[in-house]
């Protein structure tokens, strides 16, 4: 199944700037291990946001919860879902 997510981030200020680097760091790692898998095959910046639009592409709406509860950084973002389906007209 195809989702498409925005996420956006919303780091509070008072964090230290050492602690979030290493939670970005390890977001990082771990958004690239599922985009390595083929789970996360698309990945977009919004420009002159803190957030992104992505394609997830995994078996169901639990799997994409647990893989989206699972990033380091899901206590400070916002998450919004859009299950996507096949257009008629798209030729791929």
């Amino acid at each position: 199944m195809l989702f498409l997510v925005r996420m956006d981030v919303r780091l509070p200020p008072s964090m230290p700037k050492e602690e979030a680097d290493a939670l970005k760091a390890t977001e990082k790692a771990y958004s690239q291990g599922l985009q390595r898998q083929g789970k996360w095959p698309q990945l977009y910046r919004v420009v002159g946001e803190y957030a992104n639009y992505s394609i997830f592409d995994v078996a169901d709406n639990d799997e994409l919860h647990t893989l989206l509860s699972s990033l380091p950084l899901f206590p400070y973002m916002q998450i919004h879902v859009t299950p996507l389906a096949r257009h008629p007209s798209s030729i791929h």
